[in-house]
């Protein structure tokens, strides 16, 4: 097996650490490959969307960053059906969006969305 050096900040350690003693892991590494397969999953579930689908998009983001995600939003307009926008405490928000259509261009939003690392979570929920 091969072994990777990974740097986390004291927040994201302290939380692996909970999650192992919580869900009994054998040791850090066991919670980070366990977190690697579920992303390495979603990721090729993502990849096998074709044709025209619904789903749903969440994320959680920083108030601050409102304005960018408003404005990449936007730009999609005609795959967003309903949108609901919520404010949560410590100044995050909450965007649920209800897609349909092109799944390449619905996997191009979520992209977007995932890599501008402006959102605190993006999650893809296929109905």
């Amino acid at each position: 097996m091969a072994i990777i050096s990974v740097s986390v900040n004291d927040k994201m350690l302290s939380e692996i650490d909970r999650m192992q003693e919580q869900l009994g892991f054998s040791g850090r590494s066991e919670v980070i490959r366990a977190g690697a397969r579920m992303l390495i999953e979603d990721n090729k579930q993502k990849e096998n969307l074709t044709g025209e689908i619904n789903v749903i998009l969440l994320t959680i983001h920083d108030k601050k960053t409102d304005d960018f995600i408003t404005h990449i939003k936007h730009k999609f307009d005609d795959i967003v059906n309903t949108q609901v926008h919520s404010h949560f405490k410590e100044g995050k928000c909450l965007e649920i969006l209800l897609l349909e259509g092109d799944a390449e261009k619905i996997k191009e939003l979520f992209e977007l969305l995932q890599a501008s690392g402006k959102a605190d979570y993006v999650k893809l929920i296929v109905a």
